[in-house]
């Protein structure tokens, strides 16, 4: 196996425009309170790994949120930088008092409005005419402005196709340079995302208009079904650092990365994301939001590397890639880990006593072994103390 992630291109291969909204949909996870200099220095790390775009904020929110945006755009090298929007004239305003001082192929503004029967009914009290025409005015106004313009049906996935269809023609007719899909509920399953993308390419192609997608994870599919919308040929993913987000979170850009860099004949999209940067970046977003990254986490997590099983322990030890995915340095990782456990075996007994500077007779790690294997779960407190009394046990000659 390779560790090398920069793979031949296969046929028909396309670039993957890869932007991140962790400073965005990630900002809106309770309990998550980014400060401006946060914000930056966040922005500076996903500069740094190579993300094409990063959803800076929602301006009309505070005066803070303008803060934040403008100083990203001041000191943070990155190709462009997105701000959200509603179909509201004062959202527009708030977005180029954001925007107006970095150049125009740097700034774009997403604009959205909810087009579910729920949302047109329920939160907006509008009827589709109504709907409509508010895409139509926002983006006219938002193209005055901005060269680049996204406009998104929210709860698009539980949009009727028909209208939703309708909805993004009117956008584009105004002016929309790229229509954005989100399944803002995190409802879809990926059979279901490729159908709905691959309509929305017939769609938005011919017209040179670009189609981004916004995956929740709800039902735990989130990055799955942004892999299907790249296989499917949508041009944007939208991803968060940790896959951040509201409620259950979104697509996580270490794992729809890693994803994509591990199987290219299959998906046939490259990114320019450098996964070495992927695990630094994680635990800078995880230490300044707040949020941890579990042991188990996809990609980054401490255990990816790490295994307390005996069969695994000697395999790894034998040659890394028998149980490795990819290896630690492919993602900017420490390295492999030998935790003892009860199911641990000779093989990474034998490491640990040699780290402490305990040899033993091949005969004497047979009897430690056993001890260890059969330990009290108290006893595993202090698991130092308990090899050393394991080796000592097994010097006397205990079973």
């Amino acid at each position: 196996m390779t560790t090398s992630f920069t793979p031949a291109a296969p046929g028909g291969v396309t670039p993957l425009i890869v932007s991140d909204t962790t400073l965005r949909d990630g900002a809106q996870m309770p309990g998550v309170r980014f400060s401006v200099d946060d914000k930056v220095s966040i922005a500076k790390a996903l500069a740094e790994a190579g993300v094409d775009v990063i959803e800076a904020g929602f301006p009309a929110v505070s005066d803070r949120e303008i803060e934040a945006v403008r100083r990203i755009c001041a000191e943070v090298a990155v190709p462009r930088v997105m701000v959200l929007c509603r179909t509201v004239a004062g959202d527009i305003e708030a977005a180029w008092q954001a925007l107006a001082e970095a150049a125009p192929d740097r700034r774009g503004v997403g604009v959205f409005l909810g087009t579910s029967p729920l949302h047109r009914r329920y939160k907006l009290g509008k009827s589709k005419d109504d709907c409509l025409r508010m895409i139509d005015a926002a983006v006219t106004l938002a193209r005055k402005r901005f060269a680049k313009v996204t406009f998104s049906c929210e709860d698009g996935s539980r949009t009727e196709p028909a209208f939703l269809r309708r909805a993004y023609t009117v956008a584009m007719d105004a002016g929309a340079t790229g229509i954005g899909f989100p399944d803002t509920l995190g409802v879809l399953t990926p059979e279901a995302v490729k159908r709905r993308v691959r309509m929305l390419c017939v769609l938005a192609h011919p017209r040179g208009v670009k189609l981004r997608v916004h995956f929740h994870n709800d039902l735990g599919l989130a990055t799955a079904n942004t892999l299907a919308a790249a296989a499917a040929g949508a041009d944007i993913v939208h991803l968060t650092v940790g896959g951040i987000g509201e409620r259950a979170g979104n697509a996580a850009l270490e794992e729809t990365v890693m994803a994509l860099l591990l199987h290219p004949k299959q998906y046939k999209r490259t990114v320019g994301v450098d996964p070495a940067k992927l695990t630094a970046l994680c635990r800078l977003v995880s230490r300044l939001s707040g949020v941890p990254l579990p042991a188990n986490k996809a990609v980054v997590g401490g255990n990816v590397f790490a295994t307390s099983a005996g069969v695994h322990q000697d395999g790894l030890l034998k040659h890394p890639d028998t149980y490795l995915p990819f290896r630690p340095e492919a993602v900017g990782a420490e390295g492999i880990r030998f935790p003892l456990s009860p199911m641990s075996g000779r093989a990474a007994l034998a490491l640990r006593l040699t780290e402490l500077g305990i040899t033993l007779s091949e005969e004497e790690l047979v009897r430690a072994s056993k001890v260890v294997k059969n330990a009290d779960p108290s006893q595993w407190a202090d698991e130092e103390a308990l090899v050393r009394r394991a080796a000592a046990a097994a010097r006397e000659g205990a079973p």
